[in-house]
């Protein structure tokens, strides 16, 4: 295992280097500028339409709980792992790159899950779509698609649920002594009874859970810190001078602060992997816009908040400089003992239960929408499933590096994949993010018709109601 985690790690260190970080941030501020700003001008608006679009009928599930199935997947062991991990390799700087990816990355978050909306299709009573399908119905790159969907049903449904499972198990062998192997069994046959019953069962599970389990940890977080407010502002500027300090430039740790910023970063908020747009083409909206902001939305919930909050007790607590604690988990579970008590370690491994948990639900969804964009049938969909379950039950008893650096090398490839696509699409976003403006101009509640962009093509759900019935009868 240790040869595998370090052939993993020179490959990871050279995508991410070479290409993902100039990626990443390059084309935030692209799609920053491009859109004029969206996700700080139109920050407002998201919890408008949020509020707004919450009512769901037949077709499909709400802007709402499409919001909870992408936030599932997104508040997980990046939030609590993840920032420790980003933090124990690459120091307190790391953290200021993980909020530079948020920030920039919800432009980015914006075009992918508007273009997921654009390009979505009628699956029953529901709708499903993502990368895939824009890949294939508006760069008519079927090749693209195919190998995406074939990526984020591995990374999802199979690494990064390994991933989730490896992080629960690690915490309660910690805080309560539970065998590992006995967790993941437990965990696996929950799973397949949630992931057997559906698309509304996934989204009505995560539309209670993720609500619950973030309000209660953001509370004890919030808490926590207004128990240590005196420390905050040595943090921040621990932070800063981490992220750019003349020390860190000549010794090398900038480099390392950045790639695990972005590393860490990318995998808790995932703007611009391509995941959250399979989530967000499940929602019936008005207009594709709508989703996109609800999205970017998610991406500032998960890191500017819940990542921040525990990346502060981390750094308050001062436990990350114990390079000892090898697994993240268990850095986030030392660093809560140290500021309130022996109960902060278990107060952990519950609240990991609960985010890693509605985040393997999440992860799941992603990749049965993209086998849904191969077949309709049920045979690779439950061998699928079975595989998802097994993979539950792996990942609780392998060991930690080889999970994290398999979901790296995987993250890195579907990132790429699906960020060649946006640019190539771009001007699609930017196209509906106008009609959509114009219209409020106009003080209407946007509503999106194709017809509106004459040059639009292979669009199956934003046609004329009128003209569509006239045309039946």
């Amino acid at each position: 295992m240790d040869a595998l985690t370090s052939v993993l790690g020179v490959i990871n260190d050279k995508l991410y280097s070479n290409v993902l970080i100039i990626l990443l941030i390059g084309l935030g501020i692209y799609f920053t500028i491009r859109t004029r700003f969206v996700q700080f001008r139109l920050f407002g608006e998201m919890f408008r339409v949020i509020k707004d679009e919450t009512s769901a009928d037949k077709s499909g599930v709400s802007s709402f709980q499409a919001w909870t199935i992408s936030t599932a997947s997104r508040v997980g062991t990046g939030n609590m792992a993840g920032v420790a991990l980003a933090i124990s390799t690459g120091g307190p700087g790391a953290v200021f790159w993980m909020w530079l990816i948020a920030l920039i990355g919800g432009a980015t978050s914006f075009i992918e899950s508007t273009l997921a909306q654009v390009y979505k299709v009628k699956n029953g009573d529901t709708f499903r779509g993502g990368p895939s399908y824009y890949m294939e119905k508006a760069l008519n790159a079927k090749w693209m698609a195919v190998l995406f969907s074939v990526l984020i049903t591995v990374t999802y449904g199979l690494i990064f649920n390994a991933v989730q499972t490896n992080t629960i198990t690690v915490a309660f062998k910690q805080s309560f002594g539970v065998n590992r192997l006995l967790l993941g069994i437990i965990l696996a046959i929950v799973t397949a009874l949630i992931i057997f019953g559906g698309l509304k069962r996934i989204a009505n599970f995560t539309g209670i859970i993720v609500p619950f389990m973030a309000i209660i940890y953001v509370a004890v977080a919030l808490v926590t810190l207004i128990m240590n407010v005196t420390e905050i502002p040595n943090i921040i500027a621990l932070i800063f001078e981490n992220a750019f300090g003349i020390k860190e430039i000549v010794g090398g740790g900038l480099g390392a602060a950045i790639m695990n910023g972005v590393k860490r970063g990318l995998f808790s908020n995932e703007a611009g992997m391509g995941s959250a747009p399979n989530a967000a083409a499940t929602a019936n909206v008005s207009h594709p816009a709508k989703q996109g902001l609800v999205q970017t939305l998610s991406v500032f919930t998960d890191t500017l908040l819940i990542c921040s909050a525990t990346a502060f007790m981390i750094l308050i607590s001062g436990e990350w400089v114990n390079s000892s604690i090898s697994d993240g988990i268990n850095l986030t579970q030392n660093a809560m003992n140290t500021l309130i008590g022996s109960w902060g370690g278990p107060f952990v491994g519950l609240s990991i239960l609960l985010f890693a948990f509605s985040s393997v639900v999440g992860n799941y969804y992603y990749g049965e929408s993209n086998i849904q964009f191969h077949t309709n049938g049920k045979t690779l969909l439950n061998i699928y499933r079975v595989a998802v379950v097994l993979m539950v039950i792996f990942g609780a008893v392998i060991a930690v590096p080889v999970v994290w650096s398999l979901a790296d090398l995987f993250m890195a490839l579907m990132a790429i994949t699906n960020l060649v696509a946006i640019t190539l699409l771009g001007k699609i976003a930017y196209a509906v993010l106008k009609d959509y403006m114009d219209q409020k101009k106009q003080g209407k509640d946007p509503v999106f018709r194709a017809s509106s962009i004459p040059w639009l093509k292979n669009v199956e759900c934003w046609g004329d109601p009128k003209k569509e019935t006239q045309a039946k009868e």
